[in-house]
């Protein structure tokens, strides 16, 4: 029963005992083979990567038997259908569950419960393959067993991660069209699963259907994340967040310099945090003089305290990229900030203090425009949060590159001195500056306007060839008396050439007619409504449902073509045994619908059936060059 499995290879039973699957020890192979003897056996379990099974012998008794790279499993499906879908609890929580949902009318499903989430990780991984697998192996029905066996080994053989799985399943129920596509065509044996899929990359691109978007951060200050308080103690609670401190990080650089000098080396993240909230409990307190006297005491507590260095200088480093004609301090003295009295303070408070603490005091109005300019720029990262060191450590990185992409730009410094040179002129008292131009070198004007002269002539020469040339140097009895010739010519022998076609004329006229009298019951209706709105809802979607499926078949069948493989040739036969079968449910919506809206289901059916008409046009053809070519082989070919 068994091939090429080792005698000390030690197996792992579970059983299912009322509803639930429990795990018992570890069995060699002769209690194995025992136990699937006297009793049932919901699962097995093997750590050895060098276990293969016979799957002709274990057909009787086993529905699935596959194995992965770090586990191999058997799962019994004996008197139960296959298992639909799986489910598992999320990492991190109590209990590491693997649910394998069933029908509930065949007996419900399993629920395993193992150990560790990594060996949970390993079966999941493992079940969702098996279930592709499945899935493929129902979808192709019948039909898919006469396929050639190089179609069959890249059906079966096409390994779907769970994620992949999921990802096909939830496209399905989210797209009610694509799922009647699938159930006709799939389920229905037409098209194999890796065909159908085929032709929806775009889908399946994890790339595209990713938003190109970033996230950005969001509109709260951190000004607005205030502490809490214990009434009991003098215990101030701060909350951060990785959010935060992402946040933290691109607004105040020069925290985001002290987190990479100080963590891990000087302290650990956790006084790092407390330091920095302390100060921000002191900024909060609008003790500056207080603040100024713990700086004076802690270098750490200073940096915190103190106004950013790198801010400022990454300030005057766009100042200097700003246009040269505004001029930012004739505007100083319009703000009143320098005034006492004046000014935006945090909390709408106020007070006037000696120079010497400004260092330490922070308005409303800074933190207000350090924070709108932190999220217009957006996140430099894509990362994920949750180690703060990889964090900061990648901000740093991103900052590097910034600034050697500002240094090495050469050519903006040169265009900004150059826009430069020319604001600071008046220009009144410039002379007017031409615009740069290629001149054009013609050594022989003679011979240069001559050829543009023939070339001319024999452009209009080609447009009036067929015509009777005519001497237009006439005077005005001549070319009275010519007008007057053709007047009476045309008066005698009439118009050689109608200017409409009777036969043109009357289809149109019959269109028209038919029109009018189909859309008489329509007046005073919307007109911006087309023909589709105005017909029965059960027809519409029947229509609309038959065009889809239309132009589904046939986006395969002329893919097929030039047929060179066995499997391309199943594949039109299906493809055409399909499409032929639309032919009478058309006729059907023809025929039940009233006579009102009978002629307007026909210009709708018509180009389906011309489509259809085409493509079986073209595989009678091929079909009679394929006779054609076997009847004219000599014998004894093949």
């Amino acid at each position: 029963m068994w091939k090429c499995m080792r005698a000390a290879s030690l197996w792992t039973i579970w059983e299912e005992r009322n509803g639930r699957i429990f795990q018992e020890k570890e069995r060699s192979l002769a209690e194995v083979k025992e136990c699937i003897m006297t009793r049932t056996i919901s699962w097995l379990k093997t750590s050895d990567l060098f276990v293969n099974y016979s799957i002709d012998d274990l057909r009787r008794n086993w529905a699935v038997v596959a194995s992965t790279t770090s586990t191999n499993i058997i799962l019994q499906a004996e008197r139960k259908s296959p298992p639909e879908g799986h489910k598992f609890t999320k990492e991190g929580s109590k209990q590491a569950l693997l649910n394998l949902t069933q029908d509930p009318e065949m007996g419900g499903g399993y629920i395993f419960e193992f150990d560790k989430f990594s060996d949970r990780d390993v079966c999941r991984d493992f079940v969702g393959k098996v279930l592709g697998k499945i899935q493929s192996m129902v979808s192709s029905g019948q039909d898919a067993r006469a396929v050639s066996e190089r179609s069959a080994v890249a059906v079966h053989d096409e390994q779907l991660s769970t994620r992949e799985m999921e990802h096909r399943m939830k496209l399905l129920r989210e797209d009610s069209e694509l799922q009647k596509l699938h159930k006709q065509f799939v389920i229905a044996g037409v098209l194999t699963e890796s065909e159908f899929w085929a032709t929806r990359k775009k889908l399946l691109d994890t790339d595209a259907r990713t938003s190109k978007q970033r996230v950005g951060f969001k509109s709260a200050m951190l000004a607005d994340v205030r502490p809490l308080t214990d009434g009991r103690t003098n215990k101030v609670t701060f909350s951060l967040t990785p959010e935060i401190i992402h946040q933290i990080f691109a607004e105040k650089p020069a925290v985001h310099q002290a987190f990479l000098n100080f963590v891990p080396n000087k302290m650990t993240e956790k006084d790092f945090w407390t330091k920095y909230c302390r100060a921000e409990y002191l900024h909060r307190t609008k003790n500056s003089i207080a603040a100024a006297a713990e700086a004076a005491e802690d270098e750490e507590l200073a940096i915190f305290l103190k106004h950013d260095d790198i801010l400022a200088s990454e300030a005057r480093r766009k100042i200097r990229r700003v246009d040269p004609t505004l001029d930012m301090e004739a505007d100083q003295g319009d703000d009143y900030m320098h005034l006492p009295d004046h000014g935006i303070f945090r909390d709408g408070n106020k007070e006037v203090m000696d120079s010497e603490y400004e260092l330490y005091k922070r308005t409303l109005s800074q933190d207000l425009n350090r924070h709108a300019a932190v999220v217009l720029e957006g996140r430099a990262l894509d990362l994920e949060l949750g180690d703060t060191r990889t964090v900061a450590e990648a901000l740093a990185r991103s900052k590097q590159v910034e600034l050697a992409t500002e240094s090495s730009d050469e050519k903006a410094n040169e265009k900004r001195l150059e826009r430069l040179s020319q604001m600071a002129g008046i220009e009144d008292l410039q002379s007017s500056r031409g615009l740069p131009f290629a001149p054009l070198c013609i050594k022989d004007p003679r011979e240069y306007f001559d050829s543009q002269q023939a070339n001319a002539l024999q452009a209009l020469g080609d447009t009036i060839g067929g015509m009777k040339p005519i001497n237009y140097s006439l005077s005005t009895e001549e070319a009275y008396g010519s007008l007057r010739d053709l007047i009476s010519e045309m008066k005698a022998t009439g118009l050689n050439h109608p200017v409409v076609k009777p036969d043109v004329a009357l289809k149109v006229l019959n269109a028209l007619t038919q029109h009018l009298s189909s859309t008489k019951h329509h007046v005073g209706k919307n007109p911006q409504e087309s023909v589709l709105d105005r017909l029965p809802r059960k027809t519409k979607e029947e229509l609309l449902h038959h065009w889809t499926s239309i132009q589904e078949l046939l986006k395969h069948f002329w893919s097929s073509y030039p047929i060179t493989t066995t499997h391309l040739y199943s594949k039109v036969t299906r493809l055409k045994d399909a499409m032929s079968q639309i032919y009478p449910k058309l006729q059907e919506i023809k025929e039940s619908m009233q006579s009102d809206f009978r002629h307007q289901v026909s210009l709708l059916v018509q180009p389906m059936l011309q489509a259809l008409d085409a493509a079986f046009a073209h595989y009678e053809a091929e079909l009679q060059k394929r006779s054609t070519k076997a009847g004219t082989r000599p014998n004894g070919t093949v």
